[in-house]
């Protein structure tokens, strides 16, 4: 039985379909709706069918509602890592997309990393954490706006725009602390995840925040396994550059990273080189060698990272070996 790879590009109400068999190549589209998804994949489902998608976030839900009803093989893929896989294009719609998907998909099937449906709770975490983070972007918006409101002063402006501005920050820290309530509430009631949201917590800078993004963005330590993947994803590990003997520059961190992870890794670093711990000794023994303090600072979010990972794997608390007289 020869396998059909079926390509998808996704939009908020349609989906584009690009069904490729052999060398017979068909183009559907349906509507992004379950009723509309599952009449379409019940035709195929005595078939070896391969599903691949790009990562779209919510408009990719009802394929995620409808999929495990089937027995096929799904790819959800990086954007990121489709368009760099491209070359030169010229032109795009979303027909065009749906082929390109079909075609990286039949190239690359053997390397890529079948979907799996991830639990109820992470997938309220992960929508709760968006929506917190969303606020959160709001709020620094808000606020720089409202440093600019001085400048208005000849209008006659400035007390009005502030206060409604006040208003605004105001509710959206109710929201923010109502949404953090939300996610610890549904951790406490998944006890795999509560545990692990208490091993991460002995380690040093890591604090409600971290563990919360690390459970959502590995799926509870199940998407994501290997803490060099980790610290890949979250863009600390340097990749060195080099060509012959004529091209060298020294090792970066690559640009291609999740920055909000990286983000949080950072405060978290710093948080940790600040309390006295294994992690504050190592920093201070490296910079006192005359390297570089961001290279360091950047070394100790790798090893919360591995830190993490080795304390999730033996299921222990960490245990600081910083001795003080």
């Amino acid at each position: 039985m020869q396998n059909i790879i079926i390509g998808i590009d996704i939009s908020s109400k349609t989906l584009d379909i690009c069904l490729k068999q052999e060398k017979l190549i068909e183009y559907y589209k349906i509507e992004n709706t379950q009723k509309s998804i599952r009449k379409f994949f019940k035709s195929y489902q005595e078939e070896k069918l391969i599903v691949a998608m790009e990562n779209t976030g919510r408009y990719n839900w009802e394929l995620y509602d409808v999929l495990p009803e089937f027995n096929f093989t799904v790819f959800v893929i990086n954007p990121l890592h489709l368009s760099k896989s491209q070359g030169l294009v010229r032109g795009k719609n979303d027909k065009e997309d749906s082929y390109r998907i079909t075609l990286f998909t039949e190239k690359n099937k053997e390397d890529l990393s079948p979907w799996m449906p991830s639990s109820l709770a992470i997938r309220k975490i992960k929508v709760l954490m968006t929506e917190r983070n969303a606020r959160i972007k709001t709020k620094r918006r808000l606020i720089k706006q409202k440093n600019d409101y001085k400048k208005m002063r000849t209008l006659g402006l400035t007390q009005s725009l502030t206060n409604w501005n006040l208003q605004q920050i105001h509710q959206l820290d109710k929201q923010i602390k109502k949404i953090e309530e939300l996610i610890q509430q549904t951790i406490d009631l998944e006890p795999e995840l509560k545990k692990q949201q208490k091993l991460m917590l002995s380690v040093p800078g890591v604090g409600k925040v971290v563990s919360w993004t690390m459970i959502a963005k590995t799926e509870g330590f199940k998407k994501i396994t290997n803490p060099r993947k980790m610290a890949c994803y979250s863009g600390v590990v340097p990749f060195e550059y080099q060509s012959g003997t004529s091209v060298y520059r020294k090792p970066r961190v690559s640009m291609f990273a999740d920055k909000q992870m990286k983000s949080i890794l950072h405060l978290a670093a710093m948080s940790a080189i600040r309390l006295e711990n294994d992690l504050q000794v190592y920093y201070r023994r490296k910079v006192k060698q005359g390297k570089n303090k961001m290279a360091v600072l950047n070394a100790v979010r790798n090893k919360i990272i591995h830190l993490i990972f080795a304390i999730i794997k033996s299921e222990n608390l960490y245990q600081n070996r910083l001795v003080t007289s």
